[in-house]
């Protein structure tokens, strides 16, 4: 069974960095996509970034330029890495994946992953 653990989540003031790792175990030998989502409280969980196997991206158009997906295979980790912070990114973020592959337009969908982290918080301060 996969499962998913984020961490690196925490408290920054408005234009600053974080960095958020999801790491990944139970795997079994196959092509994964994964994807970073965000709730904020009383909001729909949304997509924020995604990756696919071929290294295809995608991006929520409020974080283009900002953020920053990647991933290290040989760690079974993935990335989300968080510049110019502003307190409308204030949200939980959680790490989501799925075996196959799928098309590039379909990543950002919540609906296209099976797995998920229990998240971890990010809170910006203006």
């Amino acid at each position: 069974q996969v499962q998913l653990v984020e961490s690196g989540g925490g408290s920054v003031q408005a234009g600053g960095s974080l960095r958020l790792s999801c790491a990944a175990s139970g795997y079994s030998p196959g092509t994964y996509y994964g994807a970073w989502f965000r709730q904020a409280p009383g909001k729909e969980r949304e997509g924020v970034a995604c990756i696919d196997m071929d290294d295809n991206t995608d991006y929520a158009d409020s974080v283009k330029g900002r953020f920053t997906i990647s991933r290290d295979n040989a760690d079974h980790t993935l990335y989300l890495q968080m510049n110019n912070l502003t307190p409308g990114d204030t949200a939980m973020y959680y790490c989501a994946a799925n075996r196959g592959r799928i098309a590039k337009s379909l990543l950002l969908l919540r609906s296209t992953y099976y797995y998920w982290g229990q998240g971890t918080q990010v809170t910006v301060s203006s």
